[in-house]
């Protein structure tokens, strides 16, 4: 199994970690230091090595900070794990915060007192981060301490190794552009920015630009690294050489120089003392990478990170790719699902046999590299919990009279998918029904939205929630995310969520996921990956504009929609979508799963 259950978060771990750390903060003179899920590259996927969070608070999900004062704490999450953060974390130690409704910077502000020192580390806050945190401490009269090193790891008695996962060629068939090419263009858009050099953070930056992957964190392909890439001639690639084979190393010996991450602050300092114009992405990359380049006399030039549009741009192999790997992950689903509703009103499945025999039908297909995240699959109440992970302490019977959520995705070479389900357990209310449809409704509407160029994610996100703030109801998460090509599953700079801020381009790959979560009752989420394309014509219309082509390809549950709710634009568009499924997927399963097949996507 790619995916364990064993229960990671012990609650009782707050109390004499947030000791231990406090008396480490006294023996340097530290007033407060902050804890965020983040590590040195600021990513989403962190290994057991960093995840200091989890270790002092017992919290396992993906966002979220602690504060630990002298006499008072906190920890900070935003709505996607505001019932898992009560259920793993001692609440008297860390009592829970939303990150937007209760900010960080205000508890700081309404807590620090004049002469304070608070520390951080400088690796794991961002420029931008930093800048807001010295403003708080200055206006509270306390002083910002920017460390070197990390007072959580003078007393993670047994913290893990870091990881040494080897790194593999992505071979060009499947990327479309040889390495050499891209790492031209990113020294263009260098160039173009009027500086040196750049500073790359993001691992599945590296990984993309250098055509290779890795294997150093659970269920996406990324090889830990830093890298530098000048203007002109070769880049730096700063990565643990345990990681590379010799045939691996040649490769990328032709394309960069290789260092160990050791080296990495004498590589930043250099560019300094040669009075260097560096470029780094504020909102990714450490203040101590700033510090160390504006400390050794060079200078900044504050950008985004020019390989993230690049990167989520997809070209046409990497497209092709896509597509494939959805068709062939459809058909293993439809064969889940189809096993699904035959086993399920036994009464015997419970959540985490569900998630094994998924897994199972992906392995099947013999194309699997991993699962793309841990399936959530969540019965009754757990499917409340957006982000729930599943253990063997939480497992749960998949009860009758209720929707059950799985929300799971696949990791193969050409393509990375993501899809949610909910399905019906026997017969349902109509309570849910309605529940469900409005979000079928919202999911529509993405799936058929026609926008002009330059709209970006937060202008199309009030679709998906129209109909549910019709009816007094939300969700408290973004509606889709972007998605990687064999890469992670959460892909920035693009994003359907009241936050995205960038235009969606043609070639970008999204989820589309509105949801509905009565707490303590059950989840709705319906998910499929669209890829924006240019749309046609439309007639009368005097601009060009862009739409979504649905790549995934997995029926939705017809038991749970109430019909009466749907226009005939969203009937044609569901038959549409049955449609398709049954004539692409059909021929690729078996006999009693075609038969499942022509059931689950009969025309209403």
């Amino acid at each position: 199994m790619f995916q364990s259950f064993d229960d990671l978060s012990d609650p009782s771990c707050g109390a004499p970690h947030a000791a231990l750390l406090r008396a480490e903060l006294s023996r340097r003179g530290l007033d407060g230091f902050l804890v965020p899920r983040a590590d040195a590259h600021q990513g989403e996927y962190v290994p057991p090595h960093d995840c200091r969070l989890q270790w002092l608070t017992g919290f396992t999900g993906s966002a979220g900070a602690a504060a630990v004062l002298g006499s008072e704490a906190a920890i900070f999450v935003d709505g996607r794990y505001t019932i898992q953060v009560r259920e793993q974390v001692d609440m008297d130690v860390f009592p829970a915060q939303h990150l937007i409704n209760e900010p960080l910077s205000e508890w700081l502000s309404d807590r620090l007192k004049p002469g304070q020192k608070l520390g951080i580390d400088a690796m794991l806050h961002t420029v931008r981060e930093v800048r807001r945190l010295k403003e708080i401490c200055e206006e509270a009269g306390a002083e910002l301490i920017c460390l070197d090193d990390n007072p959580v790891d003078s007393v993670w008695l047994d913290r893990p190794e870091p990881p040494v996962g080897q790194v593999s060629l992505y071979p060009v068939e499947l990327a479309g552009k040889a390495a050499k090419e891209k790492i031209e263009e990113i020294q263009a858009a260098i160039s173009d920015k009027k500086a040196d050099a750049c500073v790359l953070t993001q691992p599945d930056s590296i990984a993309w630009l250098f055509n290779i992957r890795g294997s150093d964190v659970s269920h996406t392909p990324l090889p830990l690294s830093f890298a530098t890439v000048p203007a002109e001639g070769k880049p730096s690639l700063f990565i643990d050489g345990r990681k590379l084979s010799n045939s691996v190393r040649d490769v990328l010996a032709d394309l960069t120089d290789l260092a160990e991450p050791g080296d990495f602050k004498a590589g930043l300092e250099a560019f300094g003392e040669a009075g260097s114009k560096v470029m780094i992405d504020p909102a990714l990359a450490g203040i101590g990478i700033a510090d160390a380049i504006t400390d050794a006399g060079g200078s900044l030039v504050e950008a985004q990170d020019p390989v993230l549009l690049p990167k989520a741009v997809k070209n046409e192999t990497e497209l092709k790719g896509a597509r494939v790997a959805h068709i062939r992950d459809a058909a293993a689903y439809i064969r889940f699902l189809c096993w699904f509703d035959e086993e399920a009103p036994k009464g015997e499945l419970d959540e985490i046999s569900v998630a094994e025999k998924l897994e199972e039908f992906r392995r099947e297909t013999g194309e699997l590299k991993d699962i793309s995240f841990d399936t959530i699959s969540g019965a009754g109440p757990n499917g409340a919990i957006c982000h729930y992970r599943v253990s063997r302490a939480s497992n749960l019977k998949i009860p009758m009279g209720k929707p059950f959520l799985i929300d799971s995705g696949a990791q193969y070479e050409d393509g990375t998918t993501d899809i949610t389900r909910t399905l019906a357990v026997g017969e349902v209310s109509a309570e849910m029904k309605k529940h469900f449809t409005l979000v079928l409704k919202g999911h529509i509407a993405i799936s058929t939205a026609k926008f002009p160029q330059g709209t970006t994610g937060a202008q199309l996100d009030t679709l998906a929630r129209i109909d549910l703030w019709k009816a007094g109801l939300d969700f408290d998460h973004g509606t889709g995310h972007g998605v990687g090509a064999y890469l992670g599953v959460h892909e920035g700079p693009q994003r359907l969520a009241k936050t995205g801020t960038t235009p969606l381009k043609a070639g970008m790959i999204l989820s589309n996921e509105p949801g509905y979560y009565p707490a303590g009752e059950y989840g709705i989420r319906l998910e499929n990956l669209e890829i924006v394309t240019e749309a046609r014509d439309i007639p009368g219309g005097d601009r060009p504009v862009l739409g979504f082509e649905t790549i995934t390809l997995v029926p939705m549950d017809l038991r749970l929609v109430d019909l009466s709710l749907l226009t005939s634009n969203e009937r044609d568009w569901l038959n549409r979508y049955h449609e398709k499924v049954r004539e692409e997927i059909g021929p690729l399963v078996g006999a009693k799963e075609r038969i499942w097949l022509e059931q689950a996507t009969k025309a209403i």
